[in-house]
């Protein structure tokens, strides 16, 4: 889905699967992060059983791995635009979109921005 402003403005979305999925994961890992007393742990099987384990005896590593995977997005982001320049896309929207969507769903995101070719066009 690219937008009206052709390459400059080329942006796509990522696959409703891969968002969703990333959603619900990101979600759990906060809750779990930020409030694991309120956690069904007995409800949720198997899961529940690794989760509680990991609070129990790892909350620190989960704490800090929740802080490091918004860093490594923030990265991501920016690379985004990096990507966006050296691509070729310079419409500030697209970029905006790329660097948000980067941002909220990491590699699933700029994996499709490192995967994108431009047409280039043959100066006369």
């Amino acid at each position: 889905m690219g937008s009206p402003g052709g390459e400059r403005g080329y942006f796509q979305r990522g696959s409703p699967l891969w968002l969703a999925a990333i959603t619900l994961s990101f979600g759990y890992y906060t809750w779990v992060v930020f409030w694991p007393q309120s956690i069904p742990y007995q409800s949720l099987g198997p899961l529940g059983s690794f989760t509680q384990y990991l609070v129990d005896h790892h909350h620190t590593l989960l704490h800090n791995g929740y802080w490091i995977a918004w860093l490594i997005h923030i990265g991501e982001s920016l690379y985004a635009m990096v990507l966006c320049r050296s691509k070729g896309i310079t419409d500030g929207r697209a970029q905006l979109l790329w660097f948000l969507q980067t941002f909220l769903f990491g590699i699933a995101s700029l994996s499709i921005l490192i995967a994108y070719r431009p047409k280039h066009q043959k100066r006369t």
